[in-house]
C-alpha cells in the first residue's frame, strides 16, 4: 500500500469551497479550507488523480519540511541542513518559486535565490557536483512559502499552472483563465441538463470548460507533462490506471453548447481550440453579434460569459452594458445569465437587478460574477 501524506491544492480567491468539494468527491481525506488553498491527505495515486481531475486547482504541492525562520541566514542554514538527496540527483536541475506573507522578508526573488544557494552548496559540499537551475523543465520544482515566521518547503507536483490544460493553441487579446472559467460555470450551478451559451465566446475557453463539466471529462488529460513525471518515484503504470479510472466516469450529454462572437478571428480561434479539445460533437461556434440574436426555442437556457471590461478594448462601456441588459430582457426569456466584470460602474447600466453578486478576481482585477434571471413574460405574470 502507498503511504498517505499531506498536500496543498492552491486555487483562486473565492473558489475554496468549490475546490474542497471537488477534493471530497475525488476521495481526499482530511480536507481543510484555507485562503486560496485547500489542504488534504492522500497517497501518490491520489496526487496523480488530483492533478488530472481537479477543475479549480492551480497547483498541487507536497510539503516536505516546515520550520520557523528569523532571518535570511537562518533560512539558508535550515534549508542547507535538509537531506536533498531523496528528491534530486547532484547532476539534476531545479527551479524555485517563493511566496511570502511576512514583515521579516520583503522580496520573494531574494528568498528563492537564498534557497537555491543553500541546496546547491549542500550538493557541492557533499558530492563535489552541483545541480543546475532550469526554469523551464527542471527535474524538481520547489515551492518556498513563508507565512510570518513559519517556512514551508514543498515539492510542486504540477509544474506549469494547472490552468494550462493543453487544448488552447490560439488566444485573443484578453483570454479568460481556464480555472476561472471552470469555477464560474460551477458556481453558476450548471449541471449539463439544458442548453448552454457563451454569447461573447472569444477563444472558446468557457465553452470547452462547460463541455468537460457536462461530460465529466477530466480537465487535464491533454497536458503534455506534470512535474511529478520527473520525480525518482514516478510510476507510469499507476498513472495510467488512475487516468483510466477517471475516463470510465465520463457521461453522455444530450443538449447543445453554443458560442457566438462578432469577430471572425475569435470564431476561427474558438473552433480551433474546440477541435484541439476533441469536443466538436458538443460545441457549435457561430459568427454572430449577440445584440442582434434571439433565443431559439422555449427550453431553458444557461448562459455564462466574460464581456469586455474596457481595460483593453476601446468601446463605450455604458452603452455596451445597456445593450447586454436590453438583449437579455427582450430576446432571451427563460434564461439564467451569468457574467463576470471588473467594470462595476458599467454594471449599473445593465438595467436589470442581479439576483447574485459574487466577488472574484480576474487576474489582478477585482471583479463580480453576477446572475440575472430572465423570466418568461413579465416577472409579475410569473408570480400571478
Amino acid at each position: 500500500m502507498e503511504e498517505n501524506f499531506n498536500m496543498v491544492a492552491k486555487t483562486l480567491f473565492g473558489f475554496e469551497d468549490l475546490l474542497a468539494n471537488e477534493l471530497t468527491q475525488l476521495g481526499a481525506q482530511k480536507v481543510t479550507k484555507g485562503v486560496r488553498n485547500v489542504s488534504f491527505v492522500g497517497d501518490k495515486g491520489f496526487m496523480y488523480k488530483a492533478n488530472l481531475g481537479l477543475r479549480t486547482a492551480i497547483k498541487i504541492l507536497k510539503p516536505i519540511h516546515g520550520f520557523n525562520v528569523n532571518n535570511e541566514k537562518d533560512l539558508y542554514n535550515k534549508i542547507y541542513a535538509m537531506d536533498w538527496s531523496n528528491y534530486l540527483k547532484p547532476s539534476g536541475s531545479l527551479a524555485i518559486d517563493a511566496t511570502i506573507h511576512s514583515d521579516l522578508f520583503s522580496h520573494s526573488l531574494f528568498i528563492a535565490q537564498k534557497t537555491k544557494d543553500a541546496i546547491v552548496d549542500k550538493f557541492r559540499d557533499t558530492t563535489g557536483q552541483r545541480p543546475d537551475v532550469d526554469l523551464k523543465f527542471p527535474d524538481v520544482k520547489i515551492n518556498v512559502h513563508i507565512d510570518r515566521r513559519h517556512c514551508t518547503i514543498s515539492l510542486d507536483s504540477s509544474g506549469d499552472s494547472l490552468h494550462k490544460r493543453g487544448y488552447k493553441m490560439a488566444t485573443n487579446i484578453a483570454p479568460i483563465n481556464e480555472v476561472l472559467a471552470a469555477g464560474m460555470i460551477m458556481v453558476s450551478g450548471w449541471d449539463g441538463q439544458c442548453d448552454f451559451m457563451d454569447p461573447m465566446c472569444g477563444s472558446g475557453t468557457i465553452l470547452i470548460e462547460a463541455a468537460m463539466i457536462a461530460c465529466n471529462i477530466p480537465p487535464n488529460l491533454m497536458r503534455k507533462e506534470f512535474a511529478f513525471e520527473r520525480w525518482p518515484d514516478w510510476d507510469v503504470d499507476l498513472f495510467e490506471k488512475i487516468e483510466e479510472s477517471l475516463l470510465k466516469k465520463t457521461r453522455d450529454f444530450h443538449y447543445k453548447i453554443i458560442g457566438y462572437d462578432k469577430a471572425p478571428s475569435a470564431v476561427f480561434k474558438a473552433k480551433d481550440n474546440v477541435k484541439n479539445a476533441q469536443l466538436e460533437d458538443f460545441i457549435e461556434v457561430k459568427h454572430e453579434d449577440f445584440f442582434k440574436t434571439q433565443k431559439a426555442g422555449e427550453a431553458k437556457l444557461h448562459m455564462v460569459f466574460n464581456p469586455p471590461y474596457g481595460e483593453r478594448l476601446n468601446i463605450d462601456m455604458e452603452q455596451f452594458y445597456k445593450n447586454i441588459g436590453d438583449t437579455l430582457k427582450q430576446n432571451y426569456p427563460g434564461t439564467d445569465a451569468w457574467f463576470i466584470t471588473s467594470n462595476l460602474d458599467a454594471l449599473k447600466h445593465v438595467g436589470l437587478r442581479p439576483s447574485r453578486k459574487i466577488p472574484l478576481y480576474n487576474a489582478k482585477l477585482e471583479s463580480r460574477l453576477v446572475k440575472y434571471v430572465i423570466y418568461e413574460g413579465s416577472k409579475k405574470a410569473k408570480f400571478n
